[in-house]
């Protein structure tokens, strides 16, 4: 599989959600997500807030969420930040792939911790890939995740995400799970 593109779309909304680029107003957002202990658990733990502040100021938000693929997630009434998704490609060098060639569209999501719960990460995910399903070539999706995170693991299963196993990277075990793009297409009319 070579390397092709991923999503185009600036900006696309669902009921209660705006997914779009980020902007100056999102940075208390995108530090609060590096530094919360609660959002960082499965991910190596909260980076230093002073780090993160200063990696921001050196490379501007846009070294980040300016990246092709990924979106803030906001509310779509108020534009309140409520966290980051991004469809890219997972690169060839990193383990879990279910190609050969690897470089795999994968699905990653991090929402504020008081935004847990209300199935807002289930309804941004299912709209990404409802419009990367209408924009790109059929092609496996995947998830990868810390296996003790339960609530990501529960949400790969209702988005219809199947495990397809275990590896270890970063001193944890880690679950690959797979969907095939076509699967998230909006039902006919």
């Amino acid at each position: 599989m070579n390397a092709s593109p991923t999503l185009s779309a600036t900006e696309i909304t669902t009921d209660r959600l705006r997914l779009r680029k980020a902007h100056d107003a999102d940075i208390d957002g995108l530090i609060e997500l590096q530094t919360d202990p609660h959002v960082r658990a499965h991910l190596g733990g909260p980076r230093p807030r002073a780090v993160v502040e200063q990696y921001f100021d050196a490379n501007g938000i846009s070294a980040i969420a300016g990246k092709p693929g990924t979106y803030v997630i906001a509310d779509k009434e108020t534009d309140r930040f409520i966290g980051t998704l991004v469809l890219d490609r997972r690169s060839a060098d990193l383990p879990g792939h279910v190609t050969k060639e690897g470089s795999e569209l994968e699905l990653t999501y991090l929402l504020r911790h008081g935004s847990w719960g209300a199935r807002l990460a289930s309804e941004a995910a299912t709209a990404i890939l409802r419009a990367a399903a209408d924009e790109l070539p059929d092609q496996p999706v995947l998830v990868v995740t810390q296996t003790a995170n339960e609530r990501s693991l529960r949400l790969a299963t209702r988005l219809g995400f199947r495990r397809m196993g275990t590896f270890q990277a970063y001193e944890a075990e880690q679950t690959l799970a797979v969907a095939d793009l076509h699967s998230f297409q909006a039902p006919s009319l």
